[in-house]
């Protein structure tokens, strides 16, 4: 039994050993197809991992492409978003980012959030995590706003953060980890 790892809007950097799935025919792309046009070309189950590396900021629907991402990965599966924070300069600088996300805009897919009757995909957020600038990660923050990945009593300081400081102390990249629940 194989090990299958999907790389969605790879371009140029695909992982070792996926299947690359991109709208431009780059080099190392496997399956060419425009990631606004569901379904994607794959069969429901198909996929252990899935990575969407500063992808998900360019498509039109968040709802749909998670809903699609949802059908095609294994129960259990882990999905990688990496994506900027709202508040970091590269949200903005790029005219094709369509979405300013934060750190809780995958909560809407879990089971317990207070709207997620809008979509039937549910994902575990197993981990998520800011970077800062390396000035805010030498004073230990970053630290802080990441704390709690080791202890949900700490939520509290990213949610502060998030309301209260990221336009003084901006964050940079965001990256999660999400389960597949099926």
């Amino acid at each position: 039994m194989s090990f299958k790892i999907l790389d969605i809007g790879c371009g140029k950097f695909k992982l070792p050993g996926s299947i690359g799935l991109d709208i431009v025919p780059l080099e190392g792309v496997d399956v060419v197809h425009d990631l606004n046009q569901f379904p994607y070309p794959f069969g429901n189950d198909s996929f252990d991992r899935i990575r969407v590396i500063h992808v998900i900021e360019h498509i039109q629907s968040i709802l749909k492409t998670m809903e699609e991402i949802h059908r095609i990965a294994k129960p259990g599966g882990e999905v990688e978003i990496v994506t900027p924070h709202y508040t970091d300069a590269s949200s903005w600088q790029d005219p094709s980012h369509l979405w300013h996300l934060s750190s809780r805009s995958f909560d809407f897919f879990q089971e317990e959030y207070r709207t997620s009757y809008y979509s039937k995909a549910r994902f575990q957020i197993e981990y998520s995590e800011i970077k800062l600038l390396k000035l805010y990660k030498w004073f230990g923050l970053e630290f802080l706003i990441n704390l709690q990945n080791r202890d949900l009593r700490y939520r509290f300081l990213r949610k502060f953060w998030e309301q209260y400081l990221c336009y003084f102390v901006r964050g940079k990249v965001m990256t999660f980890r999400l389960k597949v629940i099926k």
